[in-house]
């Protein structure tokens, strides 16, 4: 019960803690005090030996673990033809144990017409390529519906989407345009990260939507859609994949409520190979949603937090795959981590040696259970 394609049994998102040695360089470099070669160079061994520990420890995928980037999505979506920096922050509410956190977020404007000029992260790309040696290199990337979530209609220039029809003709064909590309580069597991879609199982994140004058209750539908248009030619021999979560910076959250509002239509009618679902705690709801998931898609199991450092027992997440699997058979089920563990360059407040050790246990628990 192996499996040599990806998703695998032993997986996970994408993000890792960033080193402090990658930390100060991006420091040094903002501040003028290194070149964006000297950069590079540092970003370059740190991913080398970030590789090194995946293959390892037995993973059968490796990231790069976004060490390029300040943000899991916004590094992306700054690339795209048309999208820049909008004047002043967003404030986006996190919660913890411990109370609330504000981010704040660059704004984005859509003043022209959207496309990919350039291969986003084609380099990125290549690089941990030539460093795989037993792994499958993955790529994250965020999902059509993260261009759109944050400002919907107001984020987007009327004068040059009038229609938002255009607006996602243009956007899935930039995205199915960088999806072609990166096939060309050799690309074989490709991730696309949307937390849209695990937000609007809450009803607040709904409320939120609505007042933007987006069309709550049927936005996932939207988003759903068009995430198939970019993905209507994808590569022969590329799985992909897409990850939910409910937010995750700094050990906080923004979002609650099981899958249940977005499940039926997500699971059918989603064109992707394999869903990382979040699962680390009573946030995301049951495993009820589950049944909605057809044959032959593969449910990644988020069931190791990466929120804290305490190292999970694994019998108790043997107990829940096997809760799972009543809803999904066991053979269409992986396990992985609930999220990065370093969505932003801040990173979740556990150590380097506490990352490893969740990661070593979601390996040494796939093995157990799946052989």
């Amino acid at each position: 019960m192996n499996r040599t394609e990806p998703p695998f049994r032993a997986d996970h998102v994408g993000s890792l803690l960033r080193p402090p040695e990658l930390l100060k360089a991006r420091e040094d470099f903002a501040a003028d005090r290194i070149s964006s070669e000297e950069l590079r160079s540092i970003e370059d061994e740190e991913i080398r030996d970030v590789v090194k520990m995946q293959e390892e420890i037995g993973l059968q995928s490796a990231t790069d673990g976004e060490f390029r980037r300040a943000s899991w999505h916004m590094d992306f979506i700054y690339q795209l033809d048309g999208i820049s920096k909008a004047p002043g922050d967003l404030k986006v509410q996190f919660h913890n144990e411990q109370g609330d956190i504000e981010f704040t977020p660059a704004a984005l404007h859509i003043g022209g017409r959207l496309g990919v000029s350039e291969t986003i992260f084609g380099e990125d790309f290549e690089y941990l390529k030539s460093l795989t040696a037993t792994a499958t290199p993955k790529l994250t990337i965020p999902s059509p519906s993260m261009v759109h979530y944050r400002g919907g209609r107001a984020s987007i220039d009327e004068s040059v989407y009038p229609d938002l029809d255009e607006f996602w003709t243009d956007l899935t064909a930039a995205y199915a345009e960088e999806v072609r590309r990166l096939g060309e580069l050799g690309c074989t597991y490709l991730q696309f990260d949307d937390t849209s879609l695990a937000y609007l199982n809450d009803p607040r994140q709904r409320e939120y939507i609505a007042s933007l004058g987006g069309d709550a209750e049927h936005q996932h539908e939207t988003y759903i859609r068009n995430i198939n248009r970019a993905l209507a030619g994808k590569p022969e021999g590329m799985t992909i994949t897409t990850h939910m979560c409910r937010g995750n910076f700094r050990s906080s959250w923004a979002a609650e409520g099981g899958y249940d509002f977005v499940a039926e239509a997500l699971f059918n009618e989603l064109d992707v190979d394999g869903f990382f679902l979040e699962y680390d705690d009573a946030r995301s709801g049951g495993f009820e949603p589950l049944r909605f998931v057809p044959a032959g898609k593969m449910v990644v199991l988020g069931l190791v937090t990466t929120k804290r450092g305490e190292l999970e027992v694994k019998d108790e997440i043997k107990r829940r795959i096997e809760a799972a699997s009543r809803f999904v058979p066991i053979d269409q089920l992986c396990l992985s981590p609930q999220c990065g563990f370093s969505s932003t360059f801040e990173g979740n407040d556990l150590t380097y040696e506490q990352q490893v050790d969740k990661l070593r246990i979601i390996v040494e628990i796939a093995r157990e259970v799946w052989g």
